[in-house]
């Protein structure tokens, strides 16, 4: 693995990857707890998949930006370390899977040659932020959020507020306030306003999918653009100090919201204030405000042989774009996977008659952007060879689905093979759905919610259903879901519990009654007028367990009985802590805080060093069987055990010690003073720890 030692121009990016070198030959050697390795590993968008001894790895696109020679090397990873398939998530990212783990470091060294990267891809992180496909281009949006939204990455990877939160946090930029981005459903969801003609955002704080969904709450009406980073960095850093860290289902930002209330919530922001890094930050957008640079190559003109199947693609998978004479292409791409071989074709064809840019979507699929109208026979001609026609872009017939039981460790039941079902009943017994967007459909493989099943208008959820001694896949209905726009959404009622195999029809009963029915209604008037318990009745006898046939007990895309195997889930990075590795990781934020510092980084030394605080502080209180669920928690507790007792003694308490983050601006002066404290604090609990092992 030498190679990439050298290769890697940043220093930042080398450093990353030879830790998580070392940190697997330690994993290796058994130095390091199988718990806390995931942790690391998963922060570096390494993630154990359903299959025993393979990874899959998650591949950060901030707002589903990439280019030709991103896509390339994308591609020049999934051919050597992975299988070809490269599968586009609903945060706009790219996953491959079937990676040995012993090669990552290699992985991610090849990835960066071409500016991608793994960090923070998965783990409690923030993770990748999203954005409308549509932004730069969108007719209705007051202004391009891409730049926001990449100032955004660009300042929270690898900063030390956000790498050890109790759990990992989402935030969304909408283009306008149709809302695309769904707001409503992130921890932070940003729609663009202008207000006496400043840049700025409407922001939602506070929401979630998974088994619980939560509608974020209103933050503010308006917070200019440049205070948002100031705004992001206290909200994670309340977010790092109070939220929850020894109960997985209750760790996500929303549940400490609705704990201590979103007036108590703000109030600590506020306190936090002082101690940001900055109070305000000026975002560059010039990078972003470019004329459209011209193709490589003129498209050529061509004749097409079926011009009725040309327009049906227009009409379907063609949207204009604000900037006139140019329009985008939306490809639909089934179940969000394609292989490497047209994906190298499609990163050629936009490095040559495009401007070198495409976006992931959030509904799985692919935006070209910046197509001149007339090239758009020839794209149709060259994107046909590559079956990137299929109508739908972005439709009722563009089904949402996560991995599910294909690589999943909690797929309860198949998504993947439901959809593949569903978008061929679409297909062939409602065609008209490919023009129409009122109706979503998404599907998950578990409560978790990565299909976002829960927040459309027709939703399936994977689960299974017992009939006698049996176990057969099975499907919980969910209707009524649905994005209302400008922050507001609805999420859906579950309605009925079916086996899998009759999800089709269950779908057909829903479609038949709608258009029977609803009287020029949209979906969600139909819905809420007919009531769910209407629904209820009539898909009852779909419930029917007494009937199943031997294919009820096989799901879909499956050919062998359905066995019901659920296994660790590694969304959160949960982890077990030891009092040595604690210890050992509090050193290590002490080095990190020196290192900052002697950068000049005054923010992200002090912040290194209240790490460090917390960690050692933990350690100990782990060696009294004490519980710590949260850092705010640890602090006081230590005092309650060690401080008041004399067991350890400070000059102040320990609370007053560390809060003085709080309490100063980050200058050279605190910065070098926090970092000598936080280093007298830790060799005075190794000492204590030391004598303490000596008497046991």
């Amino acid at each position: 693995m030498e190679s990439f030692r050298t290769e890697i121009e940043n220093p930042i990016v080398q450093k990353d990857i030879i830790d998580l070198e070392r940190k697997i030959a330690l994993f290796r050697d058994g130095k390091i707890d199988d718990e806390r390795f995931r942790s690391l590993r998963l922060a570096r968008g390494v993630y154990g998949q359903r299959q025993e001894g393979v990874q899959m790895i998650r591949i950060k696109l901030p707002f589903g930006k990439v280019t030709s020679e991103q896509l390339q090397r994308i591609c020049k990873v999934s051919e050597e370390y992975s299988t070809g398939r490269l599968h586009i998530t609903t945060r706009q990212d790219i996953q491959i899977h079937y990676v040995s783990l012993d090669r990552t470091p290699q992985l991610w060294a090849e990835l960066e040659k071409d500016d991608v990267t793994l960090r923070e891809a998965c783990g409690n992180t923030v993770r990748n932020i999203t954005a409308s496909e549509t932004a730069g281009i969108d007719p209705d949006e007051p202004f391009d959020v891409s730049p926001y939204a990449h100032a955004l990455f660009e300042f929270f990877l690898r900063n030390p507020v956000c790498q050890e939160m109790g759990r990992k946090f989402k935030m969304s930029f909408s283009s306008s306030d149709k809302d695309t981005a769904l707001s409503y459903l992130h921890d932070l969801g940003f729609i663009p306003k202008i207000v006496n003609g400043q840049k700025g955002f409407k922001v939602l704080f506070g929401g979630g999918l998974g088994s619980q969904p939560s509608h974020a709450e209103l933050l503010s009406e308006f917070i200019p653009a440049n205070q948002i980073i100031p705004t992001t960095e206290g909200i994670l850093r309340i977010f790092d100090r109070h939220g929850e860290r020894a109960k997985r289902l209750k760790a996500r930002m929303k549940f400490l919201v609705k704990e201590i209330g979103k007036e108590e919530f703000l109030h600590l922001v506020e306190e936090e204030k002082k101690a940001l890094s900055h109070q305000v930050l000026e975002i560059d957008t010039t990078p972003f405000e470019q004329p459209i640079p011209e193709p490589l190559i003129k498209a050529p003109d061509v004749e097409l042989d079926d011009v009725a199947a040309f327009e049906a693609w227009k009409k379907a998978n063609v949207i204009p774009q604000k900037q006139t004479g140019y329009v985008a292409i939306g490809i639909k791409v089934a179940l969000g996977d394609f292989y490497i071989d047209k994906a190298r074709q499609l990163a050629d064809l936009i490095k040559n008659y495009a401007t070198n840019e495409l976006r992931f979507t959030l509904r799985q699929d692919i935006l070209i952007r910046h197509i001149k109208e007339e090239a758009l026979p020839f794209f149709y001609q060259e994107l046909a060879k590559l079956d990137f026609v299929a109508l739908g872009y972005n439709s009722t017939a563009d089904i949402t689905a996560c991995p599910g039981t294909d690589t999943c460790n909690l797929g309860i039941a198949s998504s993947t093979g439901i959809a593949v079902e569903l978008e061929r009943v679409l297909a062939t017994e409602y065609p008209h759905y490919a023009n129409s967007n009122e109706i979503t459909i998404k599907i998950s493989g578990c409560m978790n919610a990565c299909g976002q099943h829960n927040m459309a208008e027709i939703g399936f959820q994977g689960m299974s259903i017992n009939a006698g001694k049996l176990v057969a896949p099975a499907l919980q209905v969910l209707l009524g879901g649905g994005n209302l726009g400008n922050g507001q959404g609805r999420f859906s009622d579950k309605v009925i519990k079916i086996p899998s195999r009759r999800g089709p029809e269950a779908l057909r009963l829903i479609l038949n009654d709608f258009e029977a029915n609803a009287n020029g209604q949209s979906f969600l008037n139909y819905y809420d007028a007919k009531g769910e318990k209407y629904f209820y009745e009539f898909l009852k006898p779909l419930a029917d367990v007494t009937n199943l046939t031997e294919a009820d007990f096989v799901d879909w895309g499956n050919a062998d009985n359905y066995v019901k195997a659920v296994g660790v889930g590694e969304c959160a990075g949960v982890v077990i802590d030891l009092v040595a590795t604690l210890l050992y990781e509090a050193k290590d934020k002490l080095t990190f805080a020196q290192e900052a510092f002697e950068d000049k980084k005054w923010s992200d030394a002090i912040y290194l060093a209240y790490a460090g605080f917390v960690n050692g502080a933990k350690a100990l209180l782990l060696a009294e069987n004490q519980k710590t669920n949260h850092h705010a928690g640890i602090i006081d507790l230590f005092d309650t055990v060690f401080v008041e007792t004399n067991k350890i003694q400070l000059a102040t308490s320990f609370k007053e010690l560390v809060y003085k983050i709080r309490e100063n601006e980050p200058s050279e002066t605190f910065a070098k003073e926090y970092i000598a404290t936080a280093t007298a604090f830790f060799e005075t609990i190794e000492t204590y720890r030391a004598l303490d092992l000596s008497k046991a």
